[in-house]
């Protein structure tokens, strides 16, 4: 029997995707109605494949929680100059650097190998780069933030010094570098994190150095799992900070609204992103 909701869904996602990206030089140039700034530093890593999500993701982060002191996008190395320069229209709190520019020389080697031969090992060689000077976020371009983001300010004024990160609805780990049982539980999600200290990365890097094989595309989320739960990681409120697919076969996002701060479209969910995408 045809699943005419999660094919509608699906079709309809295309279709909103593919008008955004039209107008997209129209979008960036459309004020964004707040002045509320939030003692924050955002980073972002993504490609010119990716720039209308880019795009959507900072405008709903501004429109919904407030203005960052820096909303940094760290290129990938594929966005042409133009799309450089809309990134940069949204706000002038919007900075793009080159990937290449932002890492950190005493990168350790077997991440700089990581990077040399799948995108993940980018991402993780960037989020080892993120300078952290106070509350400072990493977000992947395919997250929309909601109303109920503003509880991100409350968090980043907190004098708790840990790290908060998104839950997993799924065990997506690397099994080679996890050697005890007890080290799969509360599964991360690197697509969303807020720093509130430099994080200590020697425990898991030592198990990326210790890899007889390629890494792999879930080798990066493991680095991070096992980073954050080392230096003691606090997770998201999930029923605020959403990552889940159980509504994948709807038409209907059933978790979108005024109450949640965030939502990670997932590949599983990632036509739902486009239908709560705002100018």
């Amino acid at each position: 029997m045809v699943n005419i909701g999660y094919h509608t869904a699906g079709f309809q996602g295309k279709i909103n995707r593919a008008f955004y990206k039209s107008k997209i030089a129209k979008t960036v140039r459309i004020a964004l109605n707040t002045t509320q700034k939030v003692p924050l530093n955002v980073y972002a890593l993504s490609c010119e494949r990716d720039l209308a999500e880019q795009v959507a993701s900072i405008r709903s982060f501004i429109s919904n929680v407030g203005i960052p002191e820096t909303f940094t996008v760290i290129s990938d190395g594929s966005y042409t100059d133009l799309s450089c320069q809309l990134l940069r229209r949204i706000h002038p709190c919007v900075e793009v650097i080159s990937i290449q520019k932002f890492l950190k020389p005493n990168l350790p080697q077997c991440v700089s190998d990581y990077a040399q031969v799948h995108p993940m090992g980018k991402k993780l060689s960037a989020l080892m780069s993120i300078p952290v000077h106070g509350a400072t976020i990493y977000t992947d371009s395919d997250i929309l933030f909601f109303p109920g983001g503003i509880d991100l300010v409350e968090l980043a004024n907190s004098d708790r010094q840990v790290c908060h990160y998104l839950q997993d609805c799924s065990n997506s780990l690397d099994g080679r570098i996890l050697y005890e049982d007890t080290e799969k539980l509360n599964p991360v999600n690197a697509g969303f994190i807020l720093f509130k200290h430099e994080l200590d990365w020697n425990f898991a890097i030592k198990r990326l150095a210790n890899l007889a094989e390629t890494p792999s595309y879930f080798t990066e989320q493991t680095i991070v799992h096992l980073t954050i739960h080392h230096n003691h990681g606090v997770p998201l409120c999930s029923q605020k900070y959403v990552l889940s697919n159980i509504d994948q076969f709807v038409y209907s996002d059933k978790f979108a609204s005024k109450e949640i701060a965030l939502r990670h479209y997932v590949s599983d969910v990632r036509n739902k992103f486009w239908l709560n995408a705002q100018n």
